[in-house]
């Protein structure tokens, strides 16, 4: 508690923002979808499904055709296209976007409609079991296209149990809703607890208890790892963008471009006085009345 006074009676108020603001980064990615589903006692894995996926179909418009391209990338972002403009593709941050090509003879083709209708800022994704047939329903979500219109954009994954993968079908697009029906054997799922006898697998056979006891704490470890480098890092761009500032405004040089010199000086000399401190009060207190003294 003494501690933590001092660090925010000490610390500057800027390096406080910096730091809330990449644990707050933190969890945002901690919480996104990294392609894994629990839902309705069953887990799913759905890495095997990460790669980008095009999708098209052609709509008759005489004398033009619609041609309706849907590209999406389940556990990650969608990478811009090479060769075609940013206004004609969904911009950073998209997971699944929809592009409508007006093509008619003799003439260059035309994009009259760029949708990014799922986006990772707002994914906000929905799983639902499916017995019939066996499968997994999952739905992500995106923003309001055109921005002046109150239904938002999803796109619904049909992921279907099968013994072999299929190519993924797109199979409508209605009311701001794209509808995609996927055969894969990774929507076959499995229920709870067979996954960690299949690990087991792999493992000398020295006795489940000793295994149960050592995956926990390997998280926790890769856990705490991950929070240190996040700290390292932010210190790192504290001291960074610190010296860039005291040279861009000051001129400083050498050892005047620490980002608030002074208060690093004294650093050691205020853990010196907290440690000091937290000796007193944890050694016992000799008594006043040690007994009689010969006179």
């Amino acid at each position: 508690m003494i501690l933590r006074h001092i660090i925010s009676q000490s610390l500057p108020s800027n390096m406080l923002s910096l730091l809330l603001l990449l644990s707050t980064t933190v969890f945002v990615m901690a919480a996104d979808f990294d392609c894994h589903v629990a839902t309705g006692g069953m887990n799913w894995d759905l890495t095997p499904l990460k790669s980008t996926q095009t999708l098209t179909r052609t709509r008759e418009s005489p004398p033009t055709t619609m041609v309706d391209e849907l590209r999406f990338k389940l556990c990650k972002d969608l990478k811009s296209m090479k060769g075609v403009p940013d206004d004609e593709q969904c911009e950073s941050g998209t997971r699944a976007c929809l592009r409508t090509t007006n093509k008619k003879t003799s003439l260059d083709d035309r994009v009259i409609a760029v949708i990014p209708i799922a986006s990772t800022s707002i994914l906000e994704p929905e799983y639902a079991k499916l017995d019939s047939p066996k499968g997994l329903s999952l739905t992500f979500h995106g923003s309001p296209y055109p921005s002046s219109s109150e239904d938002s954009q999803s796109i619904k994954f049909s992921l279907l149990c099968a013994d072999a993968a299929e190519e993924p079908k797109f199979v409508s697009y209605e009311n701001g809703t794209a509808h995609v029906e996927w055969s894969t054997p990774s929507a076959c799922g499995s229920q709870d607890g067979e996954s960690p006898q299949e690990d087991d697998e792999d493992t000398p056979a020295d006795g489940g208890g000793g295994d149960s006891d050592e995956k926990p704490t390997q998280s926790v470890g890769s856990g705490l790892g991950f929070f240190f480098l996040v700290l390292i890092l932010a210190f790192a761009a504290y001291l960074v963008l610190g010296a860039y500032y005291n040279y861009s405004t000051y001129g400083a040089r050498g050892v005047d471009l620490i980002p608030h010199r002074d208060f690093w000086r004294e650093v050691p000399y205020m853990l010196q006085d907290v440690v000091s401190h937290l000796c007193s009060t944890v050694r016992p207190r000799q008594s006043s009345r040690g007994g009689y003294i010969a006179v």
